[in-house]
């Protein structure tokens, strides 16, 4: 039996074991680590060692360090806490047995007369099935986080159709705005609904003891998406597209794509099915994957579009990198005269996420003054960020 101690104690432990043995253990795993003790607590060794390994394993190379980390700790080999506060002892590494002296790989112990069982609790028949099957949901985890994670300009084609699928079901809500239609309530509010009230006195005797009250409706504010797709974006473009599909089918948006000229998506995605789509979309802009014109594409969506009413009170995402042939002066006057129409702009540019990324291209550094929320947008991870801005209200 496995001695009960405190959850969050045992996987801050054993987590910093690991950390010290070499294994990219983080924070964020312990915790996952710490709650999945506490929904299913451990009545025996495997079940800690299954627990403990989908945890906070998440590569097959990590596999063999883990089982030694695992025999050292829970056979009482080694002290998690023996390390505190003294920082001269030996790394763990010098202190592990190697995996072919006494701790068995993968699933089988040696005793000390040398003969091979099956750790306790499983079946000798079922324990190969068993087996089978908890690898495989080690690698469907470790897949699917190495897909959140992953940089959509890295991802195979196989992977990008499977990303698409996943962020074409991403909900972009925006906030909420009040209108001139009211309703009815039945809270007192700031506006009494004189017809109503009157019809209602007729039943007290022409005095208006229950007066009904009216109040302003609320509903999303309009959700317009710029999407540029010039050679510099393509390996991003494939996936965002799918995020135009989405929003355009799901939350009645308004979408464009831009290169070296503005076109109107909106109809071509409004369908439910994510392929006739995109095609759809390729088919309708001519100048996919040239250059960027990035102040014309704003000016030909504000004079045409956004001061006819698509931008008043919207919430635009600007999906670009901002590179750009335009004069940095021309998009600073374009973008001033989006952020007087717009309720909140949000710029993802895919760029960001890289290591010493400043916004110091000339369309970039004109456009972020004049942006509320400026995110990356680079992984499945990341859109997280993007719906979060989206969702946010202006200050």
């Amino acid at each position: 039996m496995i001695r009960m101690v405190q959850p969050a104690s045992l996987a801050a432990a054993f987590a910093d074991a690991l950390h010290n043995a070499g294994l990219p253990v983080n924070p964020e795993r312990a915790g996952r680590f710490a709650q999945a003790l506490m929904l299913a607590p451990p009545t025996n060794r495997e079940r800690l060692y299954w627990t403990a390994r989908v945890a906070l394993v998440s590569d097959r190379g990590q596999l063999e360090t883990f089982d030694a980390v695992f025999a050292a700790v829970f056979a009482g080999e080694l002290d998690p806490a023996d390390r505190r506060g003294d920082p001269g002892n030996p790394t763990i590494q010098a202190r592990l047995r190697p995996p072919s002296d006494d701790i068995a790989p993968m699933g089988r112990q040696q005793n000390v007369s040398g003969d091979t069982r099956l750790r306790p609790g499983v079946d000798s028949d079922r324990s190969g099935e068993n087996d089978r099957e908890r690898e495989s949901m080690l690698a469907i985890a470790g897949r699917e986080e190495r897909l959140g994670n992953t940089s959509f300009a890295e991802l195979t084609d196989d992977e990008v159709a499977q990303m698409r699928r996943l962020v074409g079901q991403i909900v972009l809500a925006t906030p909420l705005r009040r209108t001139r239609r009211t309703r009815t309530t039945h809270r007192r509010a700031e506006r009494i609904d004189v017809r109503r009230t009157l019809r209602r006195a007729y039943r007290t005797g022409g005095d208006p003891v229950h007066p009904v009250h009216r109040t302003r409706r609320h509903r999303p504010r309009r959700l317009v998406l710029l999407c540029d797709v010039s050679g510099s974006m393509e390996p991003y473009t494939r996936v965002f597209l799918s995020l135009l599909q989405g929003a355009v089918s799901g939350a009645s948006a308004e979408a464009f794509v831009f290169s070296t000229r503005l076109t109107r998506l909106t109809r071509a995605l409004a369908v439910h099915d994510p392929d006739q789509a995109l095609a759809r979309a390729a088919a309708a802009a001519p100048d996919w994957s040239g250059g960027t014109r990035l102040a014309d594409g704003l000016r030909s969506f504000i004079d045409n579009h956004g001061r006819r009413g698509l931008a008043r009170g919207a919430v635009v995402v600007i999906l670009s990198d901002g590179w750009a042939t335009d004069e940095p002066a021309d998009v600073a006057v374009q973008m001033a005269r989006l952020r007087r129409l717009a309720y909140r702009i949000v710029w993802v540019n895919p760029r960001k996420a890289a290591s010493g990324f400043a916004p110091t291209v000339g369309g970039m550094a004109a456009a972020l003054p004049h942006c509320d929320a400026f995110v990356s947008g680079h992984s499945y991870t990341a859109l997280t960020e993007v719906a979060a801005a989206v969702r946010a209200a202006s200050r």
